[in-house]
């Protein structure tokens, strides 16, 4: 990876990343509205990959409460995702940008982990 570079060396291109329900909506409301049509095209490929399929729904026993505010699910559901450089580096610059808002929350630890790791 050249330098300046802020995808972890262990992601390379083509590389999957096992995300659970939780972290997969969490990443998909994180992910930018506005950027350079690359970057939105890759952006536009993750959220594909990010929503659940129906097959995550009959695996997960997945129903939504009446008001279709809340998720609710009896098996977690885990997928590989596929995940490249350039979408690695939309995420980390997304979780660092909370970070410096001061916005992160409980629900964003996982995938900090995950793609950037403890501190």
């Amino acid at each position: 990876m050249g330098e300046g570079k802020l995808s972890p060396s262990f992601l390379k291109e083509g590389t999957f990343m096992i995300l659970n329900i939780p972290e997969r909506i969490t990443l998909f409301g994180i992910l930018p509205e506005r950027e350079d049509f690359v970057t939105m095209k890759i952006i536009k490929d993750l959220r594909s990959n990010l929503l659940l399929s129906e097959e995550d729904l009959k695996e997960g026993d997945i129903t939504l409460s009446e008001d279709g505010q809340q998720m609710f699910w009896k098996k977690m559901v885990e997928k590989d995702v596929p995940i490249g450089e350039k979408a690695t580096d939309v995420v980390i610059t997304a979780l660092k940008k909370l970070d410096s808002e001061k916005a992160l929350e409980d629900r964003h630890m996982a995938l900090w982990e995950k793609f950037i790791g403890g501190v």
